[in-house]
């Protein structure tokens, strides 16, 4: 009989195969398109060159201070205290590591075992990871749906064809399927201890309000970057639609499973800040002092600060 851990081994290999080839063909598409649109990204860099270094300032701080809204929602997230010091670095950590694998896995493995450090069971602390991200979710929806009125016509609604209407059906009745079956009697268990995490933290005061208060922070000092870069290059848009645009294409580009969002939310960026009416070259440039800014720059930082908590044994 075959075990379990002999099967689990190849499913993990086909997923890490599978993110692998979405992966490729994603940057193989951004690659495609830079070379395509090779002057205006270099106009872009250019122009970023000569941008107002003030701005540019502020906006490293902003991107330091994503770091910090990071942790907070990660202690909001969990009723015990964890070390304060140790949880803003793993979130640098975190931040590195998730540009190297995709659809958040870096991220979600540096936090799953800096959690698992602290003494957390290996189930809360994925239960921690996923209230976290499902209360990200939620405020950049609910930060979308406040800033649409006040930017009227700066979102438009795609068409809904057939094809999509077919695919949300099936998708429901796959669902419907799932838990009829005994899958769902073993998610069970799993879906109760989270929602007992979220009934605990939500009785507590401060760690509802780090969590949600840190969710909200993190999305708006992202935001805040893309503002002050804007800002810098001289991009004619007012901070409120900047930060619309930055939320929705975020939340597009959270859909491709790419490390960090590269190509997928850069790629977003430029179509909508040039949708807009923006030149090309004004927002490529902002896409790369956005990117310089939040990824580039302290990648390397971040990377020597993850091999330094795991030397530790911090991780």
């Amino acid at each position: 009989m075959t075990s379990s851990a002999g099967l689990t081994a190849p499913l993990g290999r086909r997923r890490a195969y599978w993110h692998t080839g979405v992966c490729l063909t994603v940057l193989l598409g951004v690659l495609y398109l830079a070379r395509r649109h090779w002057p205006t990204l270099e106009s872009g860099a250019g122009r970023l060159a000569v941008a107002d270094q003030g701005w540019l300032l502020t906006g490293a701080a902003a991107a330091m201070g994503t770091w910090m809204a990071s942790a907070l929602a990660q202690q909001g997230a969990v009723v015990r205290r964890l070390p304060g010091a140790r949880l803003v670095a793993a979130q640098f950590a975190a931040s590195a590591a998730n540009h190297l694998l995709p659809a958040g896995l870096g991220a979600g493995a540096v936090n799953l075992r800096f959690l698992m450090r602290c003494g957390l069971p290996a189930g809360r602390a994925a239960g921690a990871l996923a209230v976290k991200a499902a209360t990200g979710a939620v405020v950049r929806l609910g930060l979308i749906a406040l800033l649409a009125p006040a930017c009227p016509g700066l979102l438009r609604l795609p068409r809904v064809s057939a094809a999509a209407v077919a695919v949300v059906l099936g998708v429901a009745v796959l669902a419907a399927v799932l838990l009829a079956t005994p899958v769902w009697s073993r998610c069970r268990p799993a879906l109760a201890a989270v929602l007992a995490d979220i009934r605990a933290l939500h009785g507590c005061p401060a760690r509802a309000a780090a969590l949600w208060g840190g969710s909200l922070a993190f999305a708006a000092l992202h935001a805040l970057v893309l503002i002050t870069v804007t800002r810098a290059v001289g991009l004619p848009l007012a901070p409120l639609q900047v930060a619309l645009l930055y939320l929705a294409a975020s939340s597009a580009a959270a859909l491709l499973p790419t490390p960090g969002g590269l190509g997928s939310l850069d790629a977003a960026l430029a179509l909508a800040l040039t949708a807009t009416g923006a030149p090309g070259a004004a927002a490529a440039s902002a896409v790369l002092g956005y990117r310089l800014l939040t990824v580039w720059l302290p990648l390397v930082p971040g990377l020597l600060v993850l091999g330094l908590l795991v030397r530790r044994k911090s991780l």
